[in-house]
C-alpha cells in the first residue's frame, strides 16, 4: 500500500507511463560535477532522482514542465526569496533528461552555472535546503560515484562499464585512453558473456547428467558428454588465459614502462634524461656521484607513459658511503624495472668498470630487454663509433640493441625515443591498431582466483576420476565469478563500495 506518495515521485512517469527505476525509493542526488573551489567559465551541477522536475520548478519558478532534453535559459532563483523579484543567483542553461533515458536511468536536471565559486556555493545550498522529510522529499548531496551507481541500479551498466567509465576520467596519456574504451564501450561486458553462455552450457549438460543419468537411454552416453563438456572447457580455458594474459601485459600502460637508466658515473644519463624530457629535470655536472640517489620522471612519450628513473653512477671502487648507497639502489632498480638503459661514455671507448658487466650478465637481467645508449658520439668519428657499437653487440647479444646519440646536438635522441614506443608496444602487447585491453584489479583478481580456479578445478575433477556432481560444481564457481565481474551476481554490497568509491563526487 503506498501512502504519501507526492507529486514529485510520480513525475518520472510523465515520458515513460509504465516505467518506474528501481531506485525510484533513494533519496535523490546532487552534486558539482565540475572541480570544485576553481573559477572558470562554467560550472556544472548535476542532479538525479524523482524529486528532480520539483528541483526545476523551484529553483526557476516556473510551472511547467520542462521540454526534455533541450537546453533553456533561466533564471535561477533561491526557493526561501520571500519577493518574487528577490533571490536571484543566476541565469543558467538548463536541460532535463527524464529516465530511463538518461545516464542513471532516474529524471535527471543539469544546470550550467557561471563558473564562480559564490554562484555554485548559492546554487548547491539552494538545491539543498529543498530537503523536507515531513513531506516526503528526500534531497541529499551525492556520494562519491553515486551517480555511476544509480546507473549500474538501473541496469544501464555493469560492473565493467561502470569501471571503464572511471578508468576513461583517469586516463593520463592516449594509449591509456585508448586501451580503457573496451571497458567502456562494453566490449569486455560482451566478451564474458560469451565465457558465461558457454560455462552454462556446459554445466546444463553436466546437471542432466546428474538428474537422468539413471535413464538406459541416457546412460550409456554419460562418459561422451562429460569428455565432451571437457574439450569445450579446455577451448574456453585457453581463451581465457590468452585475455589474461594480455591484461596481465597491459598494466604497462597504465602504471607505466619502468625504465631504469644506469651506467658509471659522469656518462651522461642525467643529460639524456633532459634531452629525452627537453627540461632540466635532473642535476647535471663534471662531477663524478653527482646523481646520489634515484629520481624518478614521468613521461608522456607520444602517448605512452614511461617512467624514467635516473640512478647513481655504478663503480666497483669507492670510499664514499652516500655513494655507495647510491650503487645499491641503482642496481636494485635497474633489477626490478621493465626495461634497463645501459649509457655508456663512447669517448671512452665503452664499458670499462666490471662491476656494470657482472650486473648485466647477472640472472637478473637474463630475460631483460637492455637498450644500450652509446653517449657523447659528437666527439668521436663514424669509424670510432662502428667499432664500440659492434663490440657492445657481440657482447650483449640477446634482448639488447646499441643506439648512438648526443646529448649536446640531440643526434639520435628522436630514434630512441622511437624505440623506446616499440619496445612498450611489444612489452604490453598492443597490437597493430595500438590497441590493448585494460580491466580493473578487482576484475583481474577474479578471473585468476575465482574464474580460472574454478575451470582448472573441474579438469582437475575429471582427470582424478571425481564423480560429475563435485565436476558440476566446479564449473558453477567459474558461472559465479564472471557474475562478480559484471555485477549480474550481486549479492555484495562490499564489491559495489569497492568500484564506486574511487569516482569522483559528480559522476
Amino acid at each position: 500500500r503506498i501512502t504519501k506518495l507526492n507529486l514529485q515521485t510520480i513525475s518520472v512517469r510523465h515520458i515513460h507511463d509504465s516505467y518506474i527505476p528501481s531506485t525510484f525509493h533513494l533519496p535523490t542526488i546532487y552534486a558539482l560535477a565540475t572541480p570544485p573551489a576553481q573559477k572558470s567559465a562554467i560550472a556544472i551541477v548535476r542532479v538525479s532522482g524523482s524529486s528532480s522536475r520539483y528541483i526545476y520548478h523551484k529553483l526557476t519558478r516556473r510551472k511547467n514542465d520542462p521540454v526534455p532534453r533541450m537546453m533553456m535559459l533561466r533564471n535561477i532563483y533561491e526557493p526561501s526569496a520571500v519577493k518574487k523579484e528577490e533571490g536571484l543567483l543566476d541565469q543558467s542553461l538548463i536541460s532535463v533528461f527524464p529516465g530511463p533515458d538518461s545516464y542513471t536511468g532516474e529524471d535527471t536536471l543539469e544546470l550550467y552555472l557561471h563558473g564562480g565559486t559564490a554562484v555554485v556555493r548559492s546554487v548547491l545550498k539552494s538545491i539543498g535546503s529543498l530537503n523536507d522529510r515531513d513531506n516526503n522529499i528526500n534531497i541529499r548531496y551525492a556520494e562519491a560515484g553515486e551517480f555511476s551507481k544509480r546507473a549500474f541500479q538501473n541496469q544501464k551498466f555493469d560492473l565493467t562499464e561502470v569501471e571503464g567509465v572511471r578508468d576513461l576520467i583517469d586516463a593520463e596519456t592516449d594509449s591509456q585512453r585508448r586501451s580503457v574504451l573496451a571497458s567502456f564501450s562494453g566490449s569486455n561486458k560482451k566478451l564474458f558473456e560469451n565465457w558465461r553462455s558457454s560455462l552454462v552450457n556446459n554445466e546444463a549438460q553436466l546437471t542432466a547428467v546428474i538428474d537422468f543419468g539413471e535413464d538406459n537411454d541416457i546412460d550409456s552416453d554419460n562418459y561422451k558428454i562429460f569428455s565432451n563438456v571437457e574439450s569445450s572447457v579446455r577451448i574456453l580455458k585457453k581463451d581465457i588465459e590468452n585475455f589474461i594474459q594480455r591484461v596481465d601485459r597491459a598494466h604497462l600502460i597504465q602504471d607505466g614502462l619502468k625504465l631504469a637508466l644506469i651506467g658509471e658515473p659522469n656518462v651522461g644519463k642525467s643529460s639524456l634524461l633532459n634531452a629525452l624530457a627537453r627540461d632540466d629535470v635532473s642535476i647535471v655536472s663534471n662531477i663524478p656521484g653527482t646523481t646520489r640517489d634515484t629520481i624518478d620522471r614521468v613521461m608522456d612519450l607520444e602517448g605512452y607513459k614511461i617512467v624514467f628513473c635516473d640512478t647513481a653512477g655504478i663503480r666497483g671502487e669507492t670510499d664514499d658511503v652516500i655513494e655507495k648507497m647510491g650503487i645499491e639502489k641503482a642496481a636494485h632498480k635497474a633489477e626490478r624495472s621493465d626495461v634497463c638503459v645501459v649509457v655508456v661514455d663512447a669517448s671512452k671507448g665503452g664499458i670499462r668498470d666490471n662491476k656494470i658487466m657482472n650486473l648485466l650478465k647477472s640472472d637478473s637481467f637474463k630475460d631483460k630487454p637492455l637498450i644500450f645508449v652509446l653517449n657523447k658520439i659528437d666527439l668521436l668519428n663514424l669509424e670510432q663509433i662502428e667499432i664500440i657499437k659492434d663490440h657492445l653487440q657481440r657482447t650483449f647479444q640477446k634482448n639488447s640493441i646499441v643506439i648512438p646519440v648526443s646529448c649536446v646536438t640531440n643526434e639520435g635522441i628522436e630514434q630512441l625515443a622511437e624505440h623506446l614506443i616499440v619496445t612498450v608496444k611489444e612489452l604490453a602487447l598492443i597490437d597493430d591498431q595500438n590497441n590493448s585491453i585494460t580491466v580493473s584489479k578487482r576484475v583481474r583478481e577474479i578471473l585468476h582466483n575465482d574464474v580460472l580456479y574454478g575451470i582448472d578445478s573441474f579438469l582437475l575433477s575429471k582427470q582424478i576420476g571425481n564423480d560429475i556432481v563435485m565436476a558440476s560444481e566446479d564449473l558453477k564457481s567459474a558461472i559465479d565469478g564472471i557474475g562478480k565481474i559484471t555485477g549480474s551476481h550481486v549479492g555484495m554490497e562490499e564489491i559495489l563500495g569497492v568500484v564506486f568509491s574511487t569516482f569522483c563526487v559528480g559522476k
